[in-house]
């Protein structure tokens, strides 16, 4: 199974990627997805501004989706991530696993999402509506707490 990895400005159709993604594989049981959207942070935000290390990015979530591959049976794996503006309502990122089984294709979507928010090379800027920079978004310790439990299983 070879990760499809996608680091890209423009939308994804999540339906076209889990058509390509389990499209003549009759081994496929479970499909699990992950869509991250933008939030209006209460009706404040005008976009984020999402960067990336161009070729790092692609290759952290390639690293991210091989450890995905060798812990759980999977038929497929899809991560998609934009970047630049991109407004509340709209896409930001996008898991698709698929395996014979539920569990696996589960557990592997979480694994995907909690190792991209903490070790993919992303960072985002908020802009507000009254047209004010809000600053680079700082991590979160919930999100590295989030990558504990995977150190346990």
């Amino acid at each position: 199974m070879k990760p499809t990895i996608r680091v890209q400005s423009e939308d994804f159709d999540i339906a076209a990627e889990i058509q390509a993604l389990t499209a003549g594989n009759p081994d496929v049981g479970a499909v699990v997805t992950f869509t991250g959207v933008c939030r209006d942070e209460a009706g404040r935000l005008a976009a984020l501004e999402l960067e990336h290390y161009p070729g790092m990015a692609e290759q952290e979530i390639s690293r991210i989706a091989t450890r995905a591959d060798g812990r759980w049976p999977l038929t497929g794996l899809a991560a998609i991530h934009r970047f630049g503006r991109i407004r509340p309502g709209e896409n930001i990122v996008l898991v698709v696993a698929a395996s014979k089984h539920r569990q696996a294709a589960f557990e592997a979507a979480s694994f995907m999402m909690d190792f991209m928010k903490s070790r993919a090379p992303f960072w985002k800027k908020e802009i507000f509506l009254d047209g004010t920079d809000g600053g680079w978004v700082d991590a979160r310790s919930t999100d590295e707490d989030a990558l504990d439990r995977w150190s346990q299983k």
